[in-house]
């Protein structure tokens, strides 16, 4: 994989992927927290194997191909394509919980990109992807794909280890560690993402599906549902 940038991309690709971006990607663990409440998810090894499986077979397959294909159609200024790709990547998220956690990202991003005053060809009044609008914010900075792509699987990674840190808990050397243990699962996202066309879009990740399900009742919870 070949990242070729300039300084203000780069700059622009670290704003975007941020912790500190108001999007509220801290508040969803897409349920790892039942599945830690229920004994799933243990130790730093469990954690690695969850998130791991999830970077494999769902951000590579469902979140970065959208990415790349709606970048490909703001370069176009396609909008009716940009908008059935948004209902592709929302009919991908099994549950409700799924579906918030993308959504409710998407609306803050929405109100954030509004303020900078980057255009969106989406109704304010429907759901609107958090991938979908990603895609619009780094083509209007020029930020390549393969950049994009690195920028957002980095901010979905580092979600969920601040998810595990709480939640197993994980002290904060055991989630530097992680972190880096799972940077090469990114690159090998990245590269299978580019492989993946429109009609092999999608995830099958039924246990998680599962604990996503059972996380909106949970009876305790630190995470949204």
């Amino acid at each position: 994989m070949v990242i070729t940038a300039t300084d203000t991309s780069v700059l622009r690709l670290l704003q975007l992927s941020s912790v500190s971006l108001p999007v509220g990607g801290y508040a969803f663990s897409q349920g790892m927290e039942f599945a830690i409440d229920k004994g799933w998810v243990k130790k730093k090894t469990d954690v690695a194997d969850w998130v791991g499986l999830q970077m494999e077979t769902s951000v590579a397959r469902v979140d970065l191909p959208i990415l790349r294909l709606c970048m490909l159609a703001a370069v176009e200024k396609d909008s009716t394509r940009l908008i059935e790709l948004n209902d592709l990547v929302l009919a991908c998220r099994e549950t409700k919980e799924l579906r918030l956690n993308d959504t409710a990202m998407g609306e803050a991003l929405l109100r954030l990109m509004t303020s900078l005053g980057i255009e969106t060809p989406f109704d304010r009044s429907e759901d609107i992807s958090f991938v979908s609008l990603f895609a619009l914010a780094a083509n209007h900075w020029n930020i390549e794909f393969e950049l994009a792509a690195l920028g957002f699987a980095w901010s979905w990674l580092e979600n969920q280890v601040v998810a595990a840190t709480k939640l197993v808990p994980l002290g904060q050397t055991q989630a530097q560690e992680l972190l880096g243990e799972l940077q090469d699962s990114i690159q090998q996202a990245i590269e299978l993402s580019t492989q993946i066309d429109e009609e092999r879009i999608g995830a099958g990740l039924p246990m998680i599906s599962i604990a996503s399900a059972q996380h909106e009742t949970q009876y305790s919870r630190l995470f949204r549902s």
